[in-house]
């Protein structure tokens, strides 16, 4: 017998609302494993270490010069080779702190490895467990750097030149990658070049001033400094 109206399909209005939950759970789920995919990790945690700005502070001077490099970088490695003892000799007397952004901007050179964020990484973990061997560790790093293009180092070859500069207990670390994610999201806050709008290796920055460098630490550093 007719009722005089429609009955209301309870069962299709409860398989649409569950049909709904379930998208906005998926939703949800993609969110937040973007973020996480996106996240910057968690920071070294170490007195010498700046979280923000990912700067590992060697020395206490009060002038500071800070260096973003990749240890793949051919210019890099030609840079501590020609401003390296300039600035560890500024470091021991005292006239400045050296502020080593370790950014990694050549993964693609390393023929699927990822050298520069392993080596990044390595350098955090360094200056996390052995304050005191990061600009051993560094120094290191650049004299036995790998050419480009080249598989890079091991983590095993890294955790030997970690150990010999006095930080054997930055190998879980190292292997671990325990830094990675941070050390992506601090070579994307890298300063850029005003004149191009990209970021570069090395780049030099004295009492937050970016530098146009002539190759000869003197004139770059010293004078900048003195006058």
């Amino acid at each position: 017998m007719a009722t005089g109206g429609r009955k209301t399909n309870w069962f299709a209005i409860w398989v649409s609302v569950a049909v709904v939950a379930v998208l906005v759970v998926v939703g949800v789920v993609v969110v937040v494993l973007n973020n996480q995919a996106t996240a910057p990790g968690e920071p070294p945690q170490s007195a010498n270490i700046d979280a923000k700005t990912g700067a590992i502070h060697v020395g206490d001077g009060p002038d500071v010069v800070a260096t973003y490099v990749d240890f793949m970088c051919p210019v890099c490695g030609a840079f501590e080779e020609a401003y390296g003892e300039t600035l560890a000799g500024l470091v021991d007397d005292g006239s400045i702190t050296l502020d080593i952004h370790p950014i990694a901007i050549l993964d693609s050179k390393s023929q699927g490895t990822a050298f520069s964020t392993r080596a990044a990484n390595a350098m955090y973990c360094v200056a996390e467990s052995s304050p005191d061997a990061s600009l051993a560790f560094l120094q290191e790093m650049f004299a036995n750097q790998p050419p480009e293009p080249s598989a890079g180092l091991t983590d095993d070859q890294i955790i030997a030149f970690a150990e010999t500069a006095g930080a054997a207990g930055a190998a879980p670390c190292i292997a671990d990658q325990t830094y990675a994610k941070f050390v992506t999201a601090m070579t994307q806050s890298t300063p850029p070049d005003p004149a191009t709008g990209n970021i570069g290796t090395p780049t030099v920055v004295v009492n937050g001033e970016r530098l146009t460098l002539t190759g000869d630490p003197q004139v770059d550093i010293v004078d900048r400094l003195q006058g």
